[in-house]
């Protein structure tokens, strides 16, 4: 899709999160393949801050946030719909995060994907995406098991 024939706009949503996350998650299996963790984000991130991303009223996309310490906060889960990407969704996404966690008080916004370990092409475009946003790599951990090498990144916002 042309990212120029694309309107988005970000609202915070108090409301349909269950919803648009399961419509969302359950269309990028890639990155959401095993039910039991795509069902904890869509449980869980119904607590925390929850943008989406609009085109034409239509959700695209939607991140939620969770507050870690007084200082940090997490993208604890972000997706957007498979034909939107690279069509500014994300970024939009990411940049409302910010602004919500810097008016928040919070000095680091920290994020957790796949390790580079485990060669996956996806994962490849999401690590380079969340580095264009400015996020560097902090360290790598067994969060998910051995065989599924977590790598936490960081912004100082």
């Amino acid at each position: 899709m042309n990212s120029q024939a694309l309107s988005i706009r970000i609202l915070e949503c108090e409301e349909s999160k269950e919803q648009i996350a399961t419509e969302i998650l359950s269309a990028l299996p890639a990155w959401f393949g095993i039910p039991e963790s795509t069902a904890e984000y869509i449980r869980e991130s119904k607590h925390m801050p929850f943008f989406v991303a609009y085109s034409d009223r239509v959700p695209i996309g939607f991140l939620a946030i969770k507050r870690n310490t007084h200082y940090a906060a997490e993208v604890y889960v972000m997706g957007v719909l498979p034909e939107h990407h690279r069509c500014g969704a994300g970024r939009a996404l990411l940049s409302r995060c910010h602004a919500w966690c810097k008016a928040q008080g919070c000095e680091f916004l920290q994020v957790k994907t796949l390790d580079a370990s485990f060669p996956d092409e996806g994962y490849e475009k999401t690590r380079r995406f969340y580095e264009a946003m400015g996020f560097r790599p902090l360290e790598c951990l067994p969060l998910w098991g051995e065989s599924c090498p977590c790598l936490m990144m960081v912004l100082a916002l």
